[in-house]
């Protein structure tokens, strides 16, 4: 005879902080104060039951494995003296209404920070799994004991069904867990968001909240953050890490970005950090930093591709696949001669269509539209509008490549140019 599974059971937090424990003869242990877990977990189980015992009002931590029936109270069985301990959790396990409920968390499907109302658990083979948070008023009205009166009144009166409003637990990255410093990346959920909505969330946040959320990024997610996020609050959150994190994080940004960044921080700061960088990537920094920023100088990134024109296609494609990962612009090749003069230009696209004994010269544009580095930024936008080009070239007085514009980088300049 085939043996019916155990049913899987829906419990909010809300119904069971108050609930009576009882042992298998129904004399009281006690009530639910909290409920522990460790939340870098896909779906993490409950471990231990903080209640306070009845009589002598002591707080204690008790193990969930040991609830054998769930109802209108807790049966707990078989009990045992040493199942009881101090109410201190083991090292990775948090007490979940006091870390979660009522605080922010973001939900990283929809990329919006969250207030708890409310957690909700399966329970399953009798084990308790955390498996959604409720965000909405339906949890707010289940804790305060107005669930029932306020749906019936809203279905009677406007013929309004209230609905919750849950986000599954694999989607939620809490704000305040003691914990989230130590997540390793696999269990920081920030780290699959947009860094556009990173950046968006990080800039909502107070600034004690926004900065143990960027110290929990992985290098290459806090710098691609970083360059997304409003230039007062790159600042602040720069000014927050050691020397040595901070310049870890500006070394992984584009040049340009990096090079602004470094212009707004305090001379002392910036140049410690700057110490701390490897040699080529600081002097790099440095030729930008000795740019005004509204010029073309100031505009730039050093960080392109560009080789001699007898190269052939298939020596160029080799360079991309060791130098490409490094680089901000990828897109644009520029053709130079021996003094840095530029001699032509061609796109990824031209390179990859091309035969592999195809020397540069032969697939090149001669017709190339470049800048020069004391230009102004309106002048550089009305080019980048006119031609509809992704980077400018710029070059200094002698007619030499010395950097490249990325058009995002004037973005905010060419936009309202972009209609004409």
């Amino acid at each position: 005879m085939a043996v019916n599974p155990e049913p899987q059971v829906f419990l909010f937090l809300s119904e069971l902080l108050g609930r009576k424990i009882v042992d298998s003869e129904g004399r009281p242990i006690g009530r639910v104060l909290d409920l522990t877990g460790n939340i870098g977990e896909i779906y993490p189980p409950v471990i231990d039951i903080l209640l306070r015992l009845k009589g002598n009002k002591k707080n204690v931590l008790f193990p969930w494995r040991k609830i054998a029936a769930v109802n209108g109270t807790l049966v707990a069985h078989p009990l045992r003296p040493e199942d009881f301990r101090e109410p201190v959790p083991r090292s990775g396990e948090l007490l979940l209404k006091d870390t979660l409920l009522d605080k922010q968390v973001v939900d990283t499907d929809g990329a919006k920070i969250r207030r708890v109302n409310d957690l909700q658990f399966l329970q399953a083979n009798k084990i308790l799994y955390l498996v959604h948070v409720d965000v909405g008023f339906h949890g707010l009205l289940r804790r305060v004991g107005l669930k029932k009166l306020i749906g019936f009144l809203l279905q009677k009166l406007f013929d309004y069904v209230m609905a919750d409003q849950l986000i599954a637990w694999k989607f939620v990255q809490p704000l305040s867990s003691p914990d989230l410093l130590r997540l390793t990346i696999a269990q920081n959920r920030l780290a699959q968001l947009h860094p556009a909505d990173l950046a968006d969330i990080i800039e909502d946040l107070d600034i004690h909240q926004r900065s143990a959320v960027f110290r929990s990024l992985d290098v290459e997610t806090a710098a691609e953050t970083l360059e997304e996020t409003d230039p007062k609050i790159q600042v602040s959150l720069i000014e927050g890490l050691s020397t040595a994190n901070a310049s870890d994080i500006i070394e992984e940004m584009s040049l340009s970005e990096a090079a602004d960044l470094l212009g707004d921080l305090p001379k002392d700061r910036a140049e410690g950090i700057l110490k701390e960088m490897e040699k080529d990537a600081a002097e790099d920094m440095k030729e930008l930093l000795a740019h005004p920023e509204e010029n073309a100088g100031g505009l730039m990134t050093t960080s392109f591709l560009s080789f001699g024109p007898a190269v052939t296609a298939g020596e160029a494609m080799e360079k991309i696949r060791l130098e490409a990962e490094d680089m901000d612009l990828i897109y644009y090749l520029y053709v130079l001669d021996g003094e840095e003069h530029i001699l032509g230009v061609l796109t990824l696209r031209d390179l990859l269509v091309a035969p592999p004994a195809t020397i540069l010269s032969e697939l090149m544009d001669t017709r190339v539209i470049s800048v020069n580095i004391e230009e102004k930024k309106g002048r550089i936008a009305d080019d980048f509008a006119k031609y509809g080009i992704m980077a400018m070239p710029v070059v200094d007085d002698e007619s030499r490549l010395k950097g490249v514009i990325l058009f995002k980088n004037l973005l905010e300049v060419v936009a309202p140019k972009l209609g004409r």
